[in-house]
C-alpha cells in the first residue's frame, strides 16, 4: 500500500496571533545593546519605531525632510499613511532626536534622501522584509524569543504603554492613525478584564 506524504501545517513551529509589545525593560536592554555596539543607524531606527508607532511600510519610507527642518530634528512630525491615505502625527522624544541627528551626520544624508537607505543596490530604502529581520536580531540579542516578536511589536509598544497608563482609547486611536475605534480595541488586545477594571475605577 502506497503511503501518502502528510502535508506539514503552514504554521507548524510558528507562534500565531498578535505580536506582543516590548516591555520597558526590553526597550532599555535593546537600546543599551545598540549603544554598546555603536549601531548608530539601528539605534535611530529603533527609537523612531517606538516613538512613531508607524507601520513598517511607513517607517522605512520616511525621508530626512519628514523629520528635519533646516538643521533641527522636529519634535513632532506628520506623514500620510500608505494603508489609509490619512495623515498621522507622532512625537520624537529627545533620545530619538539625538539618535536621528547622529545617524544623519554619520550617513551624510540630504533632505530629499530616505532616512534609512537600503544597503542593497536595487532598493532605495530599507524594505519591510529587511526591517523585520533587523527587529528579529534586536530581540534575539537581548535574549527574547524572536519568533514571538515582529515589526508590529514595535508599533504596539508605546501605544500599549500609553493605554495602560491613561486608559484613553481615543488618544491611542489618533496616535495609531486608526479610522475606527474598534480597530484600536482589537489591535491593543483589550479584554473584558480591562473593561471591568476601568468600570470599577469609575464612581457615579
Amino acid at each position: 500500500m502506497e503511503l501518502t506524504q502528510k502535508r506539514e501545517s503552514w504554521n507548524k513551529g510558528k507562534l500565531i496571533g498578535q505580536k506582543p509589545p516590548l516591555k520597558p525593560k526590553d526597550i532599555w536592554a535593546i537600546r543599551i545593546h545598540l549603544q554598546n555596539r555603536h549601531a548608530v543607524r539601528d539605534l535611530a531606527l529603533f527609537n523612531l519605531a517606538i516613538d512613531s508607532k508607524l507601520r513598517g511600510c511607513d517607517l522605512v519610507s520616511l525621508r530626512v525632510r519628514d523629520v528635519v527642518h533646516g538643521s533641527q530634528i522636529l519634535p513632532r512630525a506628520m506623514v500620510i499613511q500608505q494603508k489609509t491615505q490619512r495623515p498621522v502625527q507622532f512625537e520624537l522624544t529627545e533620545p530619538t532626536r539625538t539618535a536621528i541627528a547622529a545617524w544623519i551626520e554619520k550617513a551624510q544624508l540630504r533632505s530629499d534622501q530616505y532616512l534609512f537607505p537600503s544597503r542593497i543596490g536595487n532598493s532605495p530604502h530599507l524594505s519591510t522584509r529587511q526591517y523585520a529581520r533587523i527587529v528579529h536580531h534586536w530581540v534575539e540579542a537581548v535574549g527574547l524569543n524572536s519568533s514571538a516578536y515582529g515589526t508590529h511589536s514595535m508599533r504596539r509598544t508605546k501605544a500599549t504603554l500609553i493605554y495602560k497608563k491613561t486608559k484613553n482609547l481615543r488618544a491611542v486611536q489618533l496616535l495609531l492613525g486608526h479610522t475606527k475605534l474598534e480597530s484600536t480595541v482589537r489591535y491593543l488586545g483589550i479584554e473584558v478584564d480591562d473593561a471591568l477594571e476601568i468600570s470599577e475605577q469609575t464612581e457615579i
